[in-house]
């Protein structure tokens, strides 16, 4: 253990208030959105996304709807493909460990250079990029099961098949999307994290203030619903 400690102290340091910060920010925007529905861009979405559906169902839109999820759908094919691809590279950089082991270690003046931690710190990327992946392509899956949801006339007045019920599934295909523009934030700590432990710590700091820029909705709306 003290052996452990003494070796990937600093890197463990790191990597375990990093966590911890982000934990902290979301649990802040988890508690400010329990107090106020409209704190966050997120959560405006869901309620644009709801009555959206309930827009184009009732006023059958049919071709808003066609057009709409179709840019929905091409964008989180992007995503997914582009997430591929850096698993690939990923993939490749594991392999080319012996050669880049020292230009990657020129700025890692406090934490520990050992081969084992450093393809470690790959692993955690390379499974960072595969929850971007599954999650972009559950996001497609949903989005192709809207498509056909949203066309079922109101008239045929299904038990299931309502603008509520649709609005379920639109969301949650929103809600994959997010993990994966997430998960894409995430690995900018884990790759800094492979120049040094200190870069991966200011890497995070500087995630979450960006990361709270982009998730405040504008305060007219937050005035309006608080």
């Amino acid at each position: 253990m003290l052996t452990l400690i003494h070796d990937y102290g600093n890197d463990l340091a790191s990597f375990t208030v990093s966590v911890a910060l982000l934990l902290i920010y979301h649990g802040y925007l988890h508690y400010k959105v329990g107090k106020n529905r409209a704190y966050t861009i997120q959560a405006v979405n869901i309620m644009a996304r709801t009555a959206w559906v309930v827009t184009v169902m009732r006023e059958g839109r049919d071709i808003l709807a066609v057009q709409t999820l179709r840019n929905s759908t091409m964008a989180a094919t992007f995503l997914a493909s582009t997430s591929v691809l850096l698993i690939i590279g990923v993939l490749t950089l594991s392999g080319q460990t012996d050669k880049l082991e020292g230009a990657w270690h020129v700025l890692n003046t406090v934490g520990s250079k050992h081969p084992e931690l450093w393809l470690a710190k790959l692993l955690l990327l390379l499974i960072d990029l595969f929850v971007a992946f599954f999650s972009f392509a559950m996001s497609i899956r949903i989005y192709n099961h809207v498509g056909y949801m949203i066309n079922v006339p109101l008239a045929l007045n299904h038990r299931v098949i309502s603008p509520e019920h649709v609005a379920v599934h639109l969301n949650r295909a929103g809600k994959y999307y997010s993990i994966g523009m997430r998960a894409y934030y995430f690995s900018v700590p884990i790759v800094f994290w492979l120049f040094g432990p200190h870069l991966m710590l200011g890497a995070t700091i500087l995630l979450i203030a960006v990361l709270y820029h982009l998730d405040r909705a504008p305060k007219t709306l937050v005035r309006d619903y608080s």
